[in-house]
């Protein structure tokens, strides 16, 4: 496997791996696709930065985008980080993680927010997070809808 920037035909095989993750609703893919657009349409837009994990033969199986938070000085966005299914338990998202750490940190970087729902779907996004040592910074109850609350992680660098 390996990290390389995003390109526009990654578009499709990234939404088709959101789509199978069985996690994002669908305007939350949306969403994401629009990123990948901008991303893929406006090279010198600093707001997101996207990289794709990539097998020998160039398959794409994964991805994350991140961004400098507005009105700070170190602090990043983790907007998304999201692996084939196929391929989970296999390294990927701790590699894709690893790299996006290293870019901050190459940026002056020193603090990565990430944000995600309390839903049990999403009990195995906490966990990876807990695993990379992210700690819970902060969780809003009802924050998406009653009993679905924000979690907030943060990782100092």
């Amino acid at each position: 496997m390996s990290i390389r920037p995003f390109v526009k035909e990654d578009i499709q095989p990234l939404r088709d791996i959101l789509r199978a993750t069985d996690v994002f609703k669908e305007e939350e893919i949306t969403v994401a696709v629009e990123l990948m657009e901008i991303t893929a349409g406006e090279p010198d837009q600093k707001d997101y930065i996207m990289a794709t994990s990539v097998n020998e033969a160039n398959v794409v199986r994964g991805y994350y985008c991140i961004g400098p938070t507005p009105m700070t000085c170190s602090t990043f966005d983790l907007y998304w980080i999201a692996v084939d299914p196929a391929m989970h338990g296999k390294g990927i998202g701790r590699e894709l993680n690893r790299h996006c750490e290293e870019y901050i940190i190459g940026r002056g970087g020193t603090l990565i927010v990430a944000e995600t729902s309390s839903q049990p779907k999403y009990e195995k996004t906490r966990a990876f997070y807990l695993r990379n040592h992210y700690i819970e910074a902060s969780r809003i109850r009802d924050y998406y809808s009653p009993g679905d609350d924000l979690v907030v992680y943060t990782k100092h660098l």
